[in-house]
This record gives structure tokens, C-alpha cells and sequence, in this order.
């Protein structure tokens, strides 16, 4: 090879690396931030774990409304009840003068 293209080629070698190596820096950094503060928090939720409270949490609510719902059932089987029983004063028939009007 030619020394004079060596010494065209070193400079423009340089600067490429140099560009190459800004760029890498400046469109993975965050990346890489980010992804050290999801490993962060991994390891802190690993030290301590926070299903216990999501876990009661939970718990109560389904308790919650599993008394709502029993409730709804009560209510539910009162007013089947009370549609199933029939009424005795729709069950009588007419007597002669109700429903007729008066004679004129």
C-alpha cells in the first residue's frame, strides 16, 4: 500500500471511529439507563416483595363482594317469592255490583 494513502486513510479512520462511537454513546445510553433501572427495581422487589399487601388487597375486595352478592341473592329469591305467591284479592271473582255501574 502507499504511505500517502496510509496517511489519507488514518485521519478518515479516526473521525469514522469517532462518529461511530458518539453515535453508539449518544442512542444507547438511555436504552441502557433504562434497562439498569428495571434491573434495579427487580432486585429491590426481589429484597422485598410487595404481593402480600397486593395479595390482602385483593382478598378484601373479593370478600367485599361476596357479601354484595349474597345480598343480591337474598334480595333476588324475596322478590321471586313475592311474584310467585299469588295475590288473593286479583284471584276473587267479581261480585255482581263491582264493575257494573249504576242503574239509571
Amino acid at each position: 500500500m502507499d504511505p500517502a494513502a496510509l496517511d489519507l486513510l488514518a485521519p478518515m479512520l479516526v473521525a469514522i471511529v469517532l462518529i461511530l462511537t458518539t453515535g453508539g454513546v449518544i442512542l444507547l445510553r438511555p436504552l441502557s439507563k433504562r434497562l439498569g433501572d428495571l434491573l434495579e427495581a427487580m432486585a429491590d422487589e426481589r429484597k422485598n416483595p410487595v404481593i402480600g399487601d397486593d395479595l390482602s388487597h385483593i382478598r378484601a375486595h373479593l370478600d367485599t363482594m361476596s357479601a354484595r352478592l349474597a345480598l343480591l341473592e337474598e334480595r333476588q329469591d324475596f322478590q321471586e317469592k313475592l311474584m310467585s305467591t299469588p295475590d288473593p284479592a286479583r284471584l276473587r271473582p267479581p261480585t255482581g255490583t263491582e264493575g257494573q255501574g249504576t242503574p239509571g
